[in-house]
């Protein structure tokens, strides 16, 4: 009976799976993805498979054919009904082309043991696939010990008696990968241990990179990895006429992608890319190999007549130099400079001209100067020699202008300012350029090159020279300047008509240095090369009475020599510092410190428009920086004298720096160049963290510059501003300390800054402010009425001392009171002082005893401070070591900050805001916010719909931010002054 059960379901079985294959063959033609390549495909194979099975009566195979007659291959197999199954379907022998890593795609129907008459328990629902590894066909006969499991297969969907009813074939797919493969080919096995299965189709496969062409590269196709995660680099082969130094590389991934392209091919010179091919350029087109990929055409004054060019040739008279880039137009000579002007100064010539009309195309514009001078009656020139020389340099210069030096007083001179670019060489020997004939004036005398030391003694020291190489006139005197070493800053001066002089009053053992220089009817030439000379020590005496003699010599010495001093001091019209006494008629001594008459080792300010020739403050004071070493970037303001820019420095042996540059503009009168450079000599003698550093000058070409440390955050009132309400007021109190510490030391040096104000104070990236803008002219403000006007000059009102308006009482005490405005400015986020007010109504205000009002959230402690400043009695006003010293006990005390201005019981007057009792009489929205000094945003109010105080007095910090006010310290200011709005009008409530 079972037998028959069998036969029967096999029947069943055998006509189910014909109908699937004919479903299958309708779509045997199917698309196999790029990265798969076929080893078997049971499918495809028109003959015979002449697979094995074993037993013979174990799997069995079902031929049909479908409609295009190709045989249809199947295995089935469904022994349920007997004990202990043990089938095996081997495969023919597979060559796995190299590959290591293989696929096995089965596609296979099952039958649900369930579903079988009687539930027979010997029944299975999967079955085994097993491979074998071998180099030849040979070995097909194999025991099943010498095969490897691959796994066990399970159906996803089984099918039962009733979808066969139905005829509903459930078709499994299921893929296993083989690897890694060490031989040329393999066999599959199935084993089948009692399940009923029909084993549709085989397809074993490997994967691949396929053939691309990718960045002008050729990939060939390549067999993925024996490693499920591993990655294959591959080499490309550029084409097409591409080329590449290293050659562009793939991955290929083991699911057959190509990954993570690294380098490209680039089309040689000549071709350009299109459509990922090279394809050669077209006459009066070019392409250099360091160009981009398109092809260009040939740039101006050049051209190509054949295809596929790399570069341009020239049309005749213009020229290319090898290092020109490729889309760079062809170029020619320039013209020769023009309008040529000379400046005679004494022995000194300022030269200048204007660039070529014609620049032949180019930038790189270099001009040379020849110097020639006549060489006796004959009227010949002869080359100057190396005496001579030129700032910034004689040859290649870049600018239109350069400094000629050490000339012969009384001289015919001839300059050839001559013109190349970079092309000049292809044109030589031909020469462009503009003379000019100048005669030098009478001059000082050149430097004394010789000093010799004479006869010394414990307390003296005898000095020789020899006359100046170049005299340049009658020598009338010699000054020689002498001064202890490393105590510069005091120093002695003897005049003398002779070679020789003997300086006395000195430390026995002591050196001291030396310098001379000689004087004629044109005025004094420079000071020699320091020279250094040493006294004789000092010889103890054998008795104490002998000791006595020298010590009251000595005495009596100093005595002489500082009543000298006075009295020179007191007859000499000279500048300031300037003392005469005379010792002989040959000679005559002064005594200077920083040319002052102090005691030695205080350091003090010295005023830079007390020298005779204002130039020599600067190269006194301020170091010459050489042009070349500076590069303008960018304009970052405007002062009165010329632009502001900014740019880094870079000194021989030094990192680059940022820097600010001041210009000094065209057209500049001598008058105007002094008033600029005196800052220069001014900032250079102070040295503080909170004073803006002098890096140097340019003074020796056009334009005159001064050179100062570069401040990121600019001028502390516009970033005050700009950054309303977002500093603590431990940062702000900072902020003033530093300030506070730098007027402290100017203070010291006795230097009167005179203005004083926010907008004068720099602050750089770390928020440290610093002391600036030490120019004694200057424009205020733009304001018409922001300086009042007397006798002496302008001064900016609302930041000075009372007594400095009416009687011009500049001292350290004026600068305190600015001070207490510069405080004002900071707490309040860079307000106007006296806000709308005219200078009059200031000045009127002040008089009467009115004061600026706390700034909103001040401390009382800073306010107080503030009103110390503003003392009537400038005798009264704290010193600036007294305010330091206050802002470090404020800041090492923080809670001493916390008390604030109380608005309500601020002093009434004009100058006040109005309090909290009064906003009931503002009769708009408007008023209120003009009163509190937000009128700004009246109109954004209005827009928004808040206009009654009604409705603003319910307003919030949301409301506030989407009427338009975005400043943090605004939006405090004016929710405050609702708030009091809020109080007013509950206290008003309760009183009815």
């Amino acid at each position: 009976m079972s037998m028959i059960l069998q036969r029967s379901y096999i029947k069943t079985l055998s006509f189910k799976v014909w109908i699937c294959f004919f479903v299958l063959a309708v779509s045997r033609i199917r698309c196999i993805p790029d990265n798969e390549v076929n080893l078997l495909d049971s499918r495809s194979v028109m003959g015979d498979l002449g697979w094995i099975a074993y037993p013979k009566n174990g799997w069995e195979e079902i031929g049909e054919v479908d409609e295009n007659y190709a045989p249809i291959h199947t295995y089935q197999v469904c022994k349920v009904m007997e004990h202990n199954q043990n089938n095996w379907l081997h495969t023919n022998w597979i060559l796995n082309e190299g590959a290591q890593r293989v696929f096995v795609e089965l596609k296979f129907t099952l039958r649900d043991c369930n579903s079988l008459p009687g539930g027979l328990g010997t029944c299975k629902e999967t079955f085994n696939v097993y491979y074998y590894e071998s180099n030849d066909e040979e070995g097909r006969n194999l025991r099943e010990s010498q095969y490897t499991k691959i796994d066990t297969i399970a159906a996803d969907e089984s099918f039962t008696e009733l979808d066969l009813g139905d005829r509903v074939m459930k078709l499994n797919t299921e893929v296993r990968d083989v690897g890694p493969l060490t031989k040329k080919g393999f066999y599959l096995a199935f084993q089948d241990l009692g399940a009923c299965i029909a084993l549709v189709s085989v397809r074993v496969f490997y994967k691949k990179c396929p053939f691309v062409v990718k960045n002008l590269a050729l990939f060939p196709d390549t067999i993925t990895g024996s490693d499920s995660s591993q990655l294959l680099e591959v080499s490309g082969t550029c084409v097409n006429n591409s080329v590449a130094e290293d050659l562009p590389r793939m991955h290929c991934s083991a699911e057959g992608e190509w990954l993570v392209p690294i380098g490209r091919c680039m089309c040689q010179a000549g071709y350009e890319e299109v459509n990922g091919s090279c394809q050669v350029c077209k006459p009066g087109f070019y392409r250099s190999a360091l160009q981009t990929q398109s092809c260009s055409k040939c740039p101006p004054h050049s051209f190509t007549k054949v295809e596929g060019s790399t570069s341009c040739q020239c049309e005749q008279g213009y020229y290319k130099r090898d290092s020109d880039p490729a889309n760079m137009a062809c170029t020619r000579p320039p013209s020769a400079p023009r309008n040529a002007i000379s400046n005679v100064n004494e022995t000194s010539v300022f030269l200048e001209w204007t660039a070529p009309e014609e620049t032949g195309g180019r930038k790189d514009l270099c001009y040379t100067i020849q110097c020639k001078k006549i060489s006796g009656d004959q009227g010949h020139y002869k080359l100057c020699g190396s005496h001579v020389r030129f700032l910034p340099q004689r040859t290649c210069l870049r600018n239109t202008s350069v400094m000629v030096v050490d000339l012969l007083a009384h001289t015919n001179y001839t300059f050839d300012v001559e013109v190349v670019n970079g092309v000049s060489e292809f044109t030589a020997p031909l020469r462009q350029y503009v003379s000019l004939n100048v005669t030098t004036n009478q001059a000082a005398p050149s430097p004394i090159s010789v000093v010799k030391k004479g006869k010394t003694g414990k307390n003296s020291i005898t000095v020789s020279w020899q006359e100046p190489d170049r005299p340049n006139g009658i020598i009338l005197e010699y000054e020689i300047k002498y001064f202890e070493k490393d105590q510069e800053t005091s120093y002695t001066i003897i005049k003398s008509k002779e070679t020789e002089v003997v300086a006395d009053g000195l430390k026995p053992s002591s050196v001291y240095i030396f310098q001379i220089r000689a004087r004629t009817s044109a005025g004094y030439g420079s000071f020699s090369r320091r020279f250094e000379f040493e006294t004789s020590p000092y010889l103890v005496a054998a008795s104490s009475d002998q000791g006595q003699v020298p010590i009251i010599a000595v005495a009596i010495t100093v005595g002489v020599i500082l009543l000298a001093v006075v009295t020179g001091f007191l007859l000499s019209g000279r500048r300031c510092g300037y003392s005469k006494a005379k010792q002989d008629p040959e000679e005559e001594k002064m005594h200077f410190h920083n040319g002052h008459i102090q005691f030695p080792g205080v350091r003090t300010y010295i005023d830079p428009h007390t020298y005779e020739d204002p130039n020599q403050a600067v190269h006194e004071f301020a170091k010459e920086i050489d042009v070349s070493c500076i590069t303008i970037e960018r304009v970052i303001g405007a002062g009165e004298f010329g632009e502001v820019c900014s740019g880094p420095l870079r000194l021989p042996g030094k990192r680059e720096i940022q820097v600010a540059i001041k210009t000094l503009k065209a057209g500049y009168t001598e008058k105007q160049r002094r008033d600029f450079l005196a800052e220069a000599s001014i900032m250079g003698q102070f040295d503080h963290p909170n004073i803006i550093h002098l890096e140097g000058v340019v003074t020796k070409s056009k334009p005159v510059m001064i050179i100062t440390e570069y401040m990121e955050n600019g001028s502390l009132d516009t970033f005050l501003k700009k950054n309303d309400g977002q500093f603590t007021v431990i940062q702000l109190v900072g902020m003033l300390r530093g300030i506070a510490s730098g007027m402290r030391y100017l203070s010291d040096m006795g230097y009167v800054h005179r203005d004083l104000a926010a907008r004068n104070i720099l602050v750089n990236s770390n928020l440290v402010c610093k002391v600036s803008d030490f120019g004694l002219s200057r424009v205020l403000e733009d304001d018409p009425e922001a300086a009042y006007t007397t006798r002496g000059g302008k001064i900016p009102i609302r930041w000075t001392a009372p007594e400095a308006i009416a009687f011009r009482k500049f001292t350290s005490a004026s600068d305190v009171w600015s001070y207490g405005i510069v405080m004002w400015e900071v707490m309040s986020y860079g307000e106007r002082p006296y806000w709308e007010m005219s200078n009059q109504d200031v000045i009127k205000a002040v008089e009467e005893n009115y004061r600026l009002p706390g700034p909103m959230d001040c401390p009382t402690a800073l306010y107080h401070l503030m009103m110390d400043c503003w003392q009537k009695d400038r005798n009264s006003r704290p010193k600036f070591e007294e305010i330091v010293s206050l802002l470090d006990k404020l800041i090492r005390n923080p809670s001493s900050l916390k008390s604030l201005v109380n608005t309500s019981n601020r002093v009434s007057n004009l100058l006040v805001e109005p309090s909290s009792t009064e906003l009931s009489v503002y009769s708009s929205v408007g008023e209120w916010l003009e009163a509190i000094k937000m009128g700004r945003y009246t109109e954004l109010f209005m827009e928004s719909g808040y206009t009654s105080v009604d409705v603003v007095a319910q307003m919030t910090l949301d409301d506030l931010r989407r009427v338009g006010v975005n400043l943090a310290g605004h939006q405090k200011k004016i929710l405050n002054s609702i708030q009091e709005m809020r109080v007013q009008m509950m206290n008003a409530t309760l009183a009815i």
